[in-house]
């Protein structure tokens, strides 16, 4: 009698949304498809597998661990002797074999085709629908290739680009497979790569190129079980960049002292720490007193990373937000079939359909960088460009996502919970949005081509909507003036991305999805708050094409 008491009505549990397993972030997206169709055929196969791994509640339960069994700092072993090691959860290097396995690092390299930054894109997309803490080496590792170029590296670039993963701690040729971290940020310096304090010192040359032992610290140092850094250090020319491996050809750690792992807010799977370098190995990269410039030619691809990355974190929410509220009734329906909810869900949709083009198109831009001025050109403005709009809007969209689970989006054991405090982050890897909006004014100002190519892609739309007809007239007036008006400089690059996104609504999405979008954020300045939208018969159309969890 006890027993049937307990199983019944008030103790039932009933009303709870159903698990948000079972979908294809590849096949059951018909934006991603498309965009993978037109612009990258070849990589459907790949994604497809991948995919999978989003909706499946075994990945899922390897990414819940990984974060909640996070990283611990080994400096000595038993013995005493120091071993400056990060040991992880089972978890991650379970993760960061299906990562590299996939090819989420290399395939724009192994690949070698005209649209392999494109296809990249695609995995990279996916793969933060999985884990976002293995995506800081995948795309540290991705945007190291071209900077291994110097023929000593070579072996590096071999190793790199395998898809074994391979976490020993082992020197480079007793491994079947690398990953690569960097390190630029100090104590005292930050954003300003110019204060930096590390001393250089030259050893010696040898046949593997010329060899220094560099002095000092890193505040930031990114992934620190990886087996080879790009960082930076003062020669008597001035900033230079280094290439320094985790372990030497004797089997010995090079003297990189782990001083401690950053206690960070989100991203908490992936190990970030602070080191001294105390007479560590380094080889030149490039030429002395060239490092910033150096490093910056790296930085074109990790931003695109994290453009994309922020716009794969916000697919995420928004497909746990979806199938939250489609499976969980309130007032006698639905929580998704109530207006307001609807309102709300539809303009995520667009904001998130709207960011995906965004981070695509500079994919495709630097596809085509090689053999096209333009695709340079807009390339070259527009990758801050994404990377600040993008995760820029990354926090404001996760947290509206996590409002419509209510308080079940609030609980570490909801995934929600993980990417409210992840999404922050990408805002701030690979400089803040106060230093890509600096860098977009920087190309205005030195590189006039580059206005020119914007507003050339920009204006391809002009015509097709009154409220951006008005948005471009004023772009290009502002365009114009802000060259030498820092102030201004967030409000322009915001003004920039939404016509860059209506442009790719209009050439690739539904045509309601591109009206709804200028009308709701290019009428008026532009301001936008989720859930404002004109109530229209279109947004439950949009809702049902942003499901991909169908139950």
């Amino acid at each position: 009698m006890r027993e049937a008491e307990t199983s019944s009505a008030p103790f039932a549990v009933i009303n709870q949304a159903k698990p948000a397993t079972g979908w294809n972030a590849f096949t059951d997206d018909p934006l991603l498809t498309s965009i993978a169709q037109k612009f990258a055929p070849w990589i459907q196969v790949r994604a497809a597998e991948l995919g999978a791994h989003a909706g499946n509640a075994n990945t899922q339960e390897l990414a819940r661990l990984a974060n909640k069994h996070g990283p611990e700092l080994r400096t000595h072993d038993r013995f005493g002797n120091r071993i400056d090691w990060v040991d992880l959860h089972p978890a991650w290097h379970e993760l960061m074999a299906l990562a590299m396995h996939h090819e989420v690092h290399g395939i724009a390299w192994t690949s070698r085709r005209p649209d392999a930054h494109a296809a990249r894109a695609v995995l990279s997309y996916i793969w933060n629908q999985i884990e976002n803490g293995v995506g800081c080496p995948m795309g540290m590792t991705y945007a190291a290739y071209p900077g291994l170029s110097q023929p000593e590296f070579t072996p590096w670039r071999e190793k790199i680009i395998s898809r074994l993963y391979d976490n020993r701690p082992l020197p480079l040729h007793r491994k079947t497979g690398a990953t690569i971290g960097y390190a630029m940020t100090e104590k005292q310096g930050g954003s300003d790569l110019r204060q930096t304090q590390t001393t250089a010192r030259f050893l010696e040359s040898t046949k593997d190129g010329r060899v220094y032992l560099l002095n000092g610290h890193k505040w930031f140092f990114s992934v620190p079980q990886s087996d080879g850094f790009f960082t930076l250090a003062q020669t008597n020319s001035g900033v230079t960049c280094f290439f320094v491996p985790g372990f030497l050809p004797d089997g010995a750690r090079n003297a990189v002292r782990i001083q401690r792992l950053k206690d960070k807010c989100g991203n908490r799977s992936n190990a970030s720490s602070e080191v001294e370098y105390h007479n560590a190995l380094a080889w030149l990269v490039g030429e002395e007193g060239h490092g910033i410039r150096e490093i910056l030619s790296h930085a074109h691809l990790t931003r695109l990373d994290f453009a994309v990355g922020s716009a794969g974190l916000m697919r995420q929410a928004l497909t746990l937000a979806l199938n939250h509220t489609q499976t969980r009734r309130g007032f006698g329906s639905p929580l998704a079939d109530q207006p307001m909810m609807t309102n709300i869900l539809a303009d995520l949709a667009i904001d998130a359909e709207a960011c995906t083009l965004l981070a695509f198109r500079v994919a495709r831009a630097t596809d085509a960088m090689e053999s096209n001025e333009q695709e340079r050109h807009l390339a070259r403005i527009a990758t801050p460009l994404a990377k600040f709009w993008n995760c820029k809007r990354a926090p404001a969209f996760v947290a509206e996502a996590l409002e419509c689970h209510g308080g079940n989006g609030f609980i570490e054991e909801n995934p929600m919970a993980r990417l409210y405090r992840e999404a922050p982050l990408n805002g701030i890897w690979e400089g803040t949005s106060n230093m890509m909006c600096m860098d977009v004014l920087r190309s205005l100002r030195r590189e006039p081509a580059t206005a020119d190519a914007f507003m050339g892609e920009v204006m391809r739309t002009r015509g097709a909507d009154k409220h951006l007809d008005r948005w471009l007239d004023r772009l290009g007036s502002d365009i114009g003036r802000a060259r030498n008006d820092d102030g201004h400089a967030r409000r322009l690059c915001r003004d920039m991305a939404y016509a860059l996104q209506a442009s790719e609504l209009h050439e690739h999405g539904p045509l309601h999805v591109f009206e709804t979008f200028c009308r709701s954020r290019l009428d008026g300045e532009g301001s936008h708050v989720y859930g404002v939208l004109d109530g229209a018969p279109e947004l439950k159309r949009i809702v049902e094409r942003a499901t991909v969890l169908r139950h």
